[in-house]
């Protein structure tokens, strides 16, 4: 059994913003592997399918960004996969527009949302993969303002890209292990 988790906020006005990279990717894998998200079930959006012979749990937390381990956590004490089995997508200011970062585990690396689901999971043993979506070119602007902005039109474009780049390392991933997957998406 597997489980991914893409990181975003609920309701229509955050849709398009740099924090829902996440959940962009989930509909984007969603797409590609025919598995309707659409059921409402532990603080989440979630749709479960199979890859081959293996279970997979789409899941698109809906308790706002800071709160997503609540979501996460529920969904842990449910199926109770490895930590290796779980994957958590989501945004990273550090990394350039675009850029992608797959790792086995790691800290929160200062997002609310990682640092929610280590809190409350009390692992931080799990594998995540990182979208780069840059830091304002206004130095005087909030980070929250920033990760709550949309995309503008070249923006948009590059990460349509990288939304699909992500998919492709998930699925990578969900055939190969996250090692080999990390061989190719880590390489850029």
């Amino acid at each position: 059994m597997k489980l991914i988790v893409g990181l975003g906020n609920p309701g229509r006005q955050y849709a398009d913003t740099k924090h829902n990279i996440g959940f962009m990717v989930v509909d984007y894998l969603a797409g590609k592997l025919g598995i309707k998200v659409d059921k409402i079930k532990f603080k989440s959006i979630i749709g479960e399918g199979f890859v081959g012979t293996e279970k997979i749990v789409l899941a698109k937390p809906q308790t706002y960004m800071n709160l997503s381990g609540e979501a996460v956590l529920d969904m842990v004490q449910w199926y109770k996969p490895e930590p290796q089995d779980m994957l958590v997508i989501f945004d990273d200011m550090d990394l350039p527009l675009g850029k992608l970062r797959l790792r086995m585990k790691g800290s929160a690396g200062g997002h609310n949302g990682m640092k929610s689901i280590i809190y409350l999971v009390q692992s931080d043993e799990f594998p995540r993969l990182r979208i780069g979506i840059g830091r304002p070119e206004n130095e005087r602007m909030e980070s929250a303002d920033y990760v709550l902005s949309k995309f503008n039109e070249e923006e948009t474009k590059v990460m349509a890209e990288a939304v699909k780049k992500a998919g492709e390392a998930v699925l990578d991933t969900l055939e190969n292990g996250v090692e080999r997957a990390m061989n190719e998406v880590n390489v850029e």
